[in-house]
C-alpha cells in the first residue's frame, strides 16, 4: 500500500479536521509515480529559476534580475512542457504577468486551501495537491505545489514604497498590469501547477 501524506487523491474525498483539506488516501503505484514525476519537475524549475535570478542579481542587481526572470521562468517552463509531457507553469495569488500567471478555477481553489494553512505556519511540504479528474477526453491528472514568499522575492515583490524609482519604472515597463506586490515574508505568493491527460 502507498500512502503519501500531504497529498490527496481524487476529486470528491471527504473533508478532514482543518479546513480546505482532504484526508491523505491510499494511492496506486500509477498515481504515486505521477506524484514523483510532478514533484521532481517543480523542483528542478525552483532550481534553475533561483540560479538564473541569483545570476542576474549578481551581474546587474534587481533590475537586471526583472528581465532574467520574464525572459527564463517562461522559457523554463515551456521547455519542460515540451520534455516532459506536463504542461508546467506558475500562479500567483495576486498576478505579475496576467497571461501566464492567472489561475484557472480549479488552480484558486488550491490557493484559497494553502494561504490559510501556510498561515497556520503549515510545513510547506505538505502544501501541495495532486487530482484526477475525470472528463469526457479521458483522466486529466493535475498538481498544485504552493510557493511561499522567500526573504530574496521581496525586492521586487514586498511593498512598493520600498523599491527604488528604477526598480519601480523597470517594473511598469516589464509588467503594465503587476498587481504582484505588497507580499511580506512567509505568505503564500502562488503555485506551482503541472497537469497532463493521464497516460
Amino acid at each position: 500500500m502507498i500512502r503519501i501524506p500531504g497529498i490527496i487523491f481524487g476529486a470528491f474525498l471527504a473533508a478532514s479536521g482543518h479546513a480546505g483539506a482532504a484526508e491523505p488516501t491510499t494511492a496506486t503505484a500509477a498515481q504515486a509515480d505521477a506524484v514523483l514525476q510532478a514533484r521532481a519537475l517543480v523542483a528542478a524549475f525552483q532550481h534553475e529559476l533561483a540560479g538564473k535570478l541569483n545570476a542576474g542579481l549578481a551581474a546587474g542587481g534587481p533590475v537586471h534580475a526583472i528581465e532574467t526572470c520574464r525572459v527564463e521562468a517562461p522559457a523554463i517552463a515551456a521547455r519542460m512542457s515540451r520534455e516532459s509531457g506536463w504542461e508546467v507553469k506558475r500562479v500567483g495569488t495576486r498576478t505579475r504577468n496576467s497571461a501566464t500567471g492567472t489561475p484557472d478555477a480549479w488552480e484558486r481553489k488550491q490557493l484559497e486551501d494553502f494561504g490559510p494553512r501556510l498561515a497556520r505556519v503549515e510545513p510547506v511540504a505538505m502544501l501541495n495537491r495532486f487530482e484526477e479528474i475525470e472528463q469526457p477526453a479521458g483522466t486529466l491528472q493535475r498538481y498544485a505545489q504552493a510557493i511561499p514568499t522567500a526573504a530574496m522575492c521581496l525586492t521586487c515583490h514586498g511593498a512598493v514604497e520600498a523599491q527604488s524609482p528604477e526598480l519601480r519604472a523597470a517594473l511598469r515597463l516589464a509588467y503594465p498590469d503587476d498587481q504582484a506586490t505588497g507580499y511580506r515574508e512567509g505568505e503564500l505568493r502562488g503555485a506551482f501547477s503541472l497537469m497532463r491527460q493521464k497516460p
